[in-house]
């Protein structure tokens, strides 16, 4: 018993002295005040746990699992201090600072940046594929590379002659010979239409009945096609006329103004070909790369070589002029526009308004873009130019035409483009390029 008194005793006096060490703190049944993190509480917090046997990392919360949350982020030495994403204000309300681009576009500075780098990019991908079309000098801005161009153009050339296997021409076919003859005439003559920018004469050797082009010229080219042009559509007045050439003069006189060159880069080492399919189809077209494919559809409505020299002049023309890697882009930047309009108009409207608005009108001004610088083609290469109004007429009344025509199509309306054709002032310089190439002169440069 004795033994037993004096454990007691030890024990007793042992709990006496840790008890006024370290006094008890109690934990009551009360909910704490709202976490604020500073550096003096945290200090404080993190000697009382010690002192109680728990981890810096095993506080006792019993508000709220939010408060838990940032507690256990900030016990976690791997993030890095999870206390600089928030803020508390003056009325103790926790505020978490925006990360990612938020925050970064937060800042002016740094908006200024963006700004004027994305400024910067806009505008030399914009005047880095500026180019000028041959003949009309118009500026026209081409996304699609030559190279991408031209290899579209294979590709879907390549596609048509497995599409129509077993109906191309062979090349010894005389209606192939023929177009391929007259295919190298137009090629010849966009050879010496590109090579200068002047126009040559042999002054020794000129006639002395030179053609000089006035005022009356256009009237009377239309009086002499009158006889021959068909009247079964209507009288043609002048206010009728939809497609205005005015634009045409216009850009010529400021390209030449301003000395620009046309942009022929993408005709260079082009390995020219012409294909003919046996297909009751009334149309040709020139692909991207020379691609040159007439069906026999088209032979047998037009039987003269000018006929056909001027349906090519004005295929191969879209190829001069780059329309369909314009047509490209134009078709990527309507669609931008439709999709912004969408946010706010019903899909069917913006869909009818972008087609009649956008994408038919600059159709038609390409195809007399086509009709202007085929027109000097053909002259160039020995073809009477005068023929070209009755081929478009021709060719409207084979294909059909209506009264909406010149609003709902692609193209014209054959009698519209032969009205207007022959009036042009592009028709007086075909007519004088023609009759140096029949005196046995040539004209170079007239592109």
């Amino acid at each position: 018993m004795a033994w037993y008194r004096r454990s007691k005793l030890v024990v007793d006096a042992f709990k006496t002295f840790t008890t006024k060490i370290v006094p008890k703190s109690p934990i009551t049944n009360s909910l704490p005040k709202p976490y604020q993190p500073q550096y003096a509480s945290y200090t404080s917090t993190r000697n009382t746990s010690r002192a109680n046997g728990f981890g810096l990392c095993a506080p006792i919360f019993r508000n709220s699992g939010f408060q838990l949350g940032l507690k256990q982020n900030q016990c976690r030495p791997s993030l890095g201090g999870a206390r600089r994403y928030y803020y508390v204000d003056r009325h103790q309300i926790y505020h978490f600072r925006p990360r990612g681009y938020k925050k970064w576009f937060q800042n002016p500075r740094n908006v200024f940046i963006v700004i004027l780098v994305g400024s910067g990019v806009v505008i030399t991908v914009y005047f880095g594929n500026l180019e000028t079309v041959p003949y009309t000098k118009r500026t026209h801005f081409v996304l699609l590379s030559k190279g991408l161009e031209r290899q579209l153009g294979e590709h879907q050339f390549q596609d048509m002659k497995k599409a129509f296997k077993g109906k191309i021409l062979p090349p010894i076919h005389p209606e192939s010979v023929r177009v391929r003859l007259i295919a190298k005439d137009l090629i010849e003559a966009l050879q010496r239409g590109l090579s200068k920018e002047h126009m040559w004469t042999d002054p020794g050797y000129a006639s002395d009945h030179a053609y000089e082009p006035d005022e009356n010229s256009g009237h009377e080219t239309l009086m002499a096609l009158s006889d021959n042009m068909s009247t079964t559509e209507g009288k043609w007045n002048r206010e009728d006329e939809i497609l205005d050439d005015k634009w045409v003069q216009q850009s010529r006189k400021s390209g030449q103004e301003k000395g620009k060159s046309p942009a022929t880069g993408h005709l260079e080492g082009l390995n020219w070909e012409v294909l003919v399919v046996n297909e009751p189809v009334v149309n040709a077209f020139c692909l991207p790369g020379g691609k040159i494919v007439v069906f026999t559809g088209l032979l047998e409505h037009f039987r003269t070589d000018a006929e056909i020299a001027t349906i090519l002049g004005h295929e191969v023309a879209h190829a001069v002029a780059r329309h369909a890697a314009e047509g490209i882009t134009k078709n990527l930047w309507f669609a931008i526009v439709q999709l912004i309009l969408y946010q706010f108009v019903m899909p069917d409207v913006v869909n009818t308004m972008s087609n009649l608005f956008l994408r038919l009108p600059f159709s038609r001004r390409m195809e007399m873009e086509a009709d202007y610088i085929g027109l000097l083609l053909m002259a160039s290469a020995g073809y009477d130019p005068r023929v070209a109004p009755r081929v478009f007429e021709k060719l409207g009344k084979v294909t059909g035409e209506s009264a909406l025509r010149d609003y709902l199509s692609t193209h014209p309306s054959g009698k519209k483009r032969a009205q207007l054709l022959a009036q042009a002032k592009v028709m007086e310089e075909a007519l004088l390029i023609y009759r140096e190439v029949q005196a046995g002169r040539g004209i170079e440069g007239f592109l």
